[in-house]
């Protein structure tokens, strides 16, 4: 068996390290793998880098220009297919195809042609709307029946609405396709199943994380910032604004007490700017660990996401033994129980701000609980899923 990974980055980011991870998991099972990607670097070795970063920003530029998001860059796919062609895999796992990587009708056009077994990740939902990764902030469900007049649509394209044009597209690469979708949580793959894609094989397989690195782990935190006397109101994201709730924390720096701090981690020079004198931010940790210090010298890690497919800083909070509040947005409260914290309604500050506070003073959920809640989520074990679903199929 010989498995090809279709993705826009190798070895970064959350789906370029979930394609290592498949690839290890792979190759520890004496399968031959590739990944196959177009952005960034990697010194991976059974990564296959098939397009140069200025290409890639000029089919972004065309995509902005002519609207058609996903059905440029021919000459990239020409010469992934070229190496489709030599490789000869038996099965193709596709993780983000949204980043101008690939032209979607030739690459299925070559699936198609050569019968090839096909998994597909959705990471988000783009692969059933014209447009959009998220619509749930747009409230739109136009997706479920037929994509037109999109409402985000200024965000994907300048000039033309293609959202149906890309529909009825995306609607019929799947025609004659032995294709299983996979998701990292239950809502995203529910989401699937309610659109054109319901009669595809859907199959949940949630993200993990490295259980090694993401363990309670003591520091000098509260030391360095002074917070020995605090509650620490945790937030974690990278992209900080609305979506993620960034809003959110800006209304609570106004109404917790004094003896509460708000650390936000993943800021930028622009953010700094929006926030009051009484939030932390740390815009990067030096790694991992520290990221997991953090998490450990929290009281509440708060998460108001808006749109979200799975939330993994949830279960990295939790594996530190820190409980979580969090948002009723997508796949956010799926690893949260009744042991280790709590989910109110989007947009629902109050029963936030409660719940923080009860979790703080009250401290209903215990560290044991919440590293206990996160061993479901090793990573090793998720990537084995992937390895044992292809050898199911082939």
């Amino acid at each position: 068996m010989r498995v090809a990974q279709i993705n826009a980055i190798c070895g970064s980011g959350s789906t370029g390290n979930i394609c290592i991870g498949i690839s290890k998991a792979l190759s520890q099972e004496g399968i031959e793998n590739r990944i196959f990607y177009t952005s960034g670097k990697s010194d991976y070795p059974l990564g296959v880098k098939y397009a140069s970063d200025k290409y890639i920003k000029l089919q972004a530029l065309k995509s902005r220009i002519f609207g058609k998001y996903g059905f440029n860059s021919r000459g990239a796919t020409k010469r992934l297919i070229k190496h489709l062609e030599a490789f000869k895999p038996d099965i193709i796992q596709l993780h983000n195809l949204h980043s101008h990587n690939v032209h979607l009708g030739m690459l299925f056009d070559y699936i198609r042609k050569n019968n090839i077994k096909t998994f597909w990740t959705f990471h988000d939902c783009w692969a059933f709307t014209g447009y959009c990764p998220h619509y749930a902030m747009a409230g739109c469900e136009k997706w479920k029946t037929k994509c037109e007049k999109c409402p985000q649509r200024s965000s994907y394209s300048w000039f033309f609405d293609k959202s149906n044009w890309l529909y009825e597209k995306k609607k019929a690469l799947v025609k004659d396709l032995d294709l299983t979708i996979t998701g990292p949580s239950d809502w995203v793959v529910n989401q699937a199943k309610k659109s054109f894609l319901g009669e595809c094989t859907a199959i949940t397989i949630k993200n993990g994380i490295n259980l090694d690195i993401f363990k309670p782990t003591e520091s000098n935190f509260r030391e360095k910032y002074g917070l020995e006397n605090k509650k620490i109101v945790l937030g974690v994201a990278f992209g900080w604004g609305e979506r993620k709730g960034l809003d959110v924390f800006l209304e609570l720096a106004k109404r917790l007490p004094s003896n509460y701090q708000i650390v936000l981690v993943g800021t930028s020079d622009s953010i700094d700017k929006m926030l009051p004198e009484n939030i932390i931010s740390i815009h990067r940790t030096a790694n991992q660990k520290e990221l997991a210090e953090i998490y450990t010298a929290s009281d509440v890690f708060a998460n108001p996401t808006r749109e979200e497919t799975f939330g993994l800083v949830n279960i990295e909070a939790l594996a530190c033994g820190t409980p979580v509040v969090t948002f009723n947005a997508g796949g956010s409260p799926e690893c949260v129980d009744e042991n280790c914290g709590s989910v109110v309604e989007i947009d629902d500050v109050d029963s936030l701000e409660r719940e923080i506070v009860r979790i703080c003073q009250d401290k209903p959920f215990t560290r044991e609980e919440c590293v206990k809640r996160a061993r479901d989520y090793n990573k090793k074990d998720k990537f084995k899923e992937y390895v044992s679903l292809y050898k199911s199929k082939n």
